[in-house]
């Protein structure tokens, strides 16, 4: 698959809610994912660190509402706007918010992904 496949699956997938099958079918077994937000989770490798990470985020936040642009596609990357409207369980505080995920393809999947997002 080529960067423009991947990233089109990826898009469509995620407005479909196969959040899993994004995972599973297009990621690579090594891929690296880094948030903005400092902390353990800021950095983690691996299917396994993918999966603590959707953990904490289910268990932290109710997801009301997801918007995803098109993607925008280079050679090797693609990036993506993800609006969200989302209510932080323990603050009980609903907000709406973009951030920007930047995707590396290599050999037709995910190997880096990296979002970026205002915490202010």
């Amino acid at each position: 698959m080529t960067t423009a496949d991947v990233a089109q699956k990826v898009v469509e997938y995620n407005r479909a809610n196969k959040i899993k099958e994004v995972y599973a079918e297009f990621y690579s077994p090594d891929v690296v994912s880094v948030e903005a937000m400092p902390g353990p989770l800021q950095e983690v490798r691996g299917m396994d660190g993918i999966q603590k990470k959707m953990e904490w985020w289910e268990a932290n936040n109710e997801i009301h509402g997801v918007e995803v642009s098109e993607p925008l596609v280079s050679d090797s990357h693609f990036a993506v706007v993800y609006t969200m409207d989302v209510t932080n369980k323990e603050m009980n505080m609903r907000t709406k918010s973009a951030e920007l995920a930047v995707y590396e393809v290599k050999d037709g999947k995910v190997v880096r992904e990296q979002f970026f997002y205002s915490m202010g």
